[in-house]
């Protein structure tokens, strides 16, 4: 019942935390902070001086609305960052406009999942003897996002669905071949223990009553010279139209799968 009340009130009740996320950017502003996307973090700034870095990455599971008013206070805060968007958020304008700003808009991806879901598959075994197709879906989406949006995707972020939790398989194991990555030209997926081992920490958001794990971004400022802030916009202002579309689409799925 408990776990119940926590999901009606942070899909459905929630106060906007966006205040919260100004103060944050301003903070870290104020601490000396650079913040900046993912894609410019692995570039690193020029000179010998070592600045503290805030990295934000946004992945865009189901609120556009809420990803756009962070943009906003991004850009009046002069923050730059990352948001990844599932094939089901995909929104052209907003990622030009976010790339027209110095932010970065790419990928959040889930194609094995949804092959996974799409072909019926319940073994872990039987999915990965699918990669070869998996990976050509992949590589069909990335092209296409690429097209439309104008420009090469660098990095992307593998998404999490409740069938990669049924099947012990992560998305990003498709890019774990080295050659596809290559010919995908993806420099990192934002899992890559490459990429998190430069962290010193990894923050992200969870849903009320915790909001943060493992620590509140603002206590790590100050303690910590690389760090990784992950969110998701559902957890910072409720958008019952966009959750229970989500929600409802989690059921249908479950249910045919």
């Amino acid at each position: 019942m408990k776990t119940f009340l926590n999901r009606l009130y942070s899909d459905y009740l929630m106060p906007s935390r966006l205040a919260e996320f100004d103060a944050l950017l301003q903070a870290a502003r104020d601490a000396g902070y650079v913040q900046q996307s993912v894609r410019d973090f692995l570039a690193p700034l020029p000179g010998p001086v070592r600045v503290p870095v805030l990295v934000h990455r946004h992945d865009i599971d189901s609120d556009v609305r809420t990803a756009a008013k962070m943009f906003d206070i991004e850009v009046r805060n002069g923050t730059r960052s990352s948001f990844y968007f599932r094939l089901s958020t995909l929104d052209y304008g907003l990622m030009r406009a976010i790339e027209a700003y110095g932010s970065e808009a790419s990928y959040h991806f889930e194609e094995v999942a949804n092959f996974a879901k799409r072909h019926r598959l319940r073994q872990a075994a039987e999915v990965r003897r699918r990669f070869p197709e998996i990976r050509a879906e992949f590589l069909r989406n990335l092209n296409t996002i690429e097209a439309r949006l104008g420009h090469k995707l660098r990095t992307v972020a593998s998404h999490g669905d409740f069938a990669n939790r049924r099947l012990n398989i992560i998305n990003n194991e498709i890019l774990r071949d080295r050659s596809f990555r290559a010919r995908c030209g993806i420099v990192c997926e934002t899992y890559d223990p490459d990429l998190l081992s430069r962290f010193d920490m990894y923050i992200s958001d969870r849903p009320p009553p915790v909001f943060h794990y493992p620590i509140a971004p603002r206590a790590a400022l100050g303690q910590y010279r690389n760090i990784c802030f992950l969110t998701h916009p559902v957890q910072w202002e409720t958008n019952w139209r966009a959750t229970t579309r989500c929600n409802l689409r989690r059921l249908v799925e479950g249910l045919a799968w």
